[in-house]
C-alpha cells in the first residue's frame, strides 16, 4: 500500500469521527455532564481533590475540625452547586446541537460559540484570586479544542455570514404558553445576572455577609488559619459564577429563538432540575438556610415551575422536526426558525 493511500485512509477516518462537528460538540456536552456528576459526587463525599490538599497543606478532615466544620461545609456547598450547573450546561448544549443546529438554524451556532467562549474565558478569573487549579486547567485544555474544531466544522450546517437577529421571538402574553415562556425567559435572565454577580464576588470580595455569618469567622481569621484558604474559596466562587452565567445565557438563547416544543420543554426541565436541586438541596444538607441568601434560587425555581407548567400543554403536542429515519429535516439554513410558532 502506498503511503498516500494510508494518509487518505487516516484522513477519511478523521472525517468520519469529526464529521460535521456534531459528534465533537456532543462529546463536549457529554463531558460537561460527566464532570458535573463527578463534582457532585466529590462534594457529597466531603473530600478535596489532591491538588487542593497540596495547595492548602491540610486535609478536609483537619479543616473540618475548625469552626464546627463550617468552613468545609461552606466549600462543599459551592462545589456541589457548581456540579449541578455543569450538568445543566451539558444538557442545554446537547439540545442546541441535536435539534436547532442540525436543522441549520444559525442562531444555534452563534449561541454555542458565544456561550462556550464565555465559559472558557471564565477560567481566566484565576488571575484575580491567584490560585491556578491544575485539574481545571487540564480539563479546559482538553475540552477547548473539542469545541473549537466542532464549531468550525459545524459552520457548514448554517449560514454564519448572517448573525442571528436579536429580535428573536417575543412571547405572546395573551396565551398560556406565551406567559410560560415569559416566566422562563425572566428566570434565565435572572440566572445569567446572578452568575455575573457571583463571578464578581469571587474575584473581589469572595464572601457576602451571610457567608461569613454561616462560617462564623471573619476574613482576617480565615487568613490567619491558612493564608491560602480564601484564594481556594475564591476559585470555587468564581468558577461557579462563570458556570451560572453560561447556564443562564444559554437557556435565555434557547427560549428566545426556539419554538415551544417537547424537546425544549424537557431540556429546560432537566437542566433546571439539575442545577436548582443541587443549589438548593446542598444548602439544606449543610445547614446554610439563610432566607435572604436562598431567595434568588427559590425565585428561580418558582419561575421554572410556573413556566414549565404553563408551557406543558402546547409543548407536549409539538415535536422538533426530525425525519422518519432519525436524521434532521433538511431545511434551508436560516437565522430564525422557519415556523412562527403558536405563541
Amino acid at each position: 500500500m502506498r503511503v498516500e493511500d494510508g494518509i487518505d485512509e487516516d484522513r477519511g477516518l478523521l472525517r468520519v469521527i469529526v464529521g460535521d462537528g456534531v459528534p465533537l460538540l456532543l462529546v463536549g456536552a457529554g463531558s460537561l455532564v460527566l464532570a458535573g456528576g463527578f463534582a457532585l459526587f466529590l462534594a457529597l463525599s466531603g473530600e478535596f481533590l489532591p491538588h487542593d490538599i497540596r495547595y492548602l497543606g491540610t486535609s478536609a478532615t483537619d479543616l473540618c475540625s475548625i469552626a464546627n466544620c463550617r468552613i468545609t461545609k461552606f466549600m462543599i456547598h459551592d462545589r456541589a452547586a457548581f456540579g449541578g450547573v455543569l450538568v445543566a450546561i451539558g444538557v442545554l448544549y446537547t439540545y442546541v446541537v441535536w435539534f436547532p443546529l442540525r436543522r441549520g438554524e444559525t442562531w444555534a451556532w452563534w449561541l454555542l460559540t458565544l456561550s462556550a467562549t464565555a465559559g472558557f474565558l471564565s477560567f481566566l478569573a484565576y488571575l484575580g484570586y491567584g490560585y491556578l487549579d491544575s485539574w481545571h486547567g487540564v480539563g479546559t485544555a482538553l475540552l477547548l479544542p473539542v469545541f473549537v474544531v466542532g464549531l468550525v466544522r459545524a459552520r457548514r450546517l448554517v449560514d454564519v455570514s448572517t448573525p442571528a437577529r436579536l429580535a428573536g421571538r417575543l412571547p405572546n402574553l395573551g396565551t398560556r404558553d406565551g406567559l410560560g415562556r415569559a416566566c422562563l425567559l425572566a428566570g434565565a435572565a435572572g440566572v445569567a445576572a446572578a452568575g455575573l454577580e457571583i463571578l464578581r464576588i469571587g474575584v473581589t470580595d469572595v464572601f457576602v455577609p451571610e457567608d461569613l455569618a454561616f462560617v462564623g469567622l471573619s476574613v482576617d481569621q480565615l487568613h490567619a488559619l491558612n493564608p491560602r484558604l480564601v484564594s481556594l474559596i475564591a476559585h470555587d466562587r468564581a468558577g461557579f459564577g462563570g458556570a451560572v452565567f453560561t447556564t443562564g445565557f444559554t437557556a435565555l438563547g434557547c427560549l428566545w429563538y426556539s419554538r415551544p416544543t417537547r424537546a425544549l420543554w424537557e431540556t429546560m426541565f432537566i437542566a433546571g432540575t439539575a442545577s436548582l436541586t443541587a443549589a438548593i438541596g446542598i444548602h439544606l444538607v449543610v445547614g446554610y438556610t439563610d432566607a435572604w441568601h436562598l431567595a434568588p434560587a427559590v425565585a428561580g425555581a418558582a419561575s421554572l415551575l410556573i413556566g414549565l407548567a404553563l408551557m406543558f400543554p402546547v409543548a407536549q403536542q409539538t415535536r422538533d422536526a426530525v425525519a422518519v429515519d432519525g436524521s434532521p429535516s433538511h431545511r434551508p439554513p436560516s437565522h430564525v426558525p422557519a415556523e412562527p410558532g403558536p405563541s
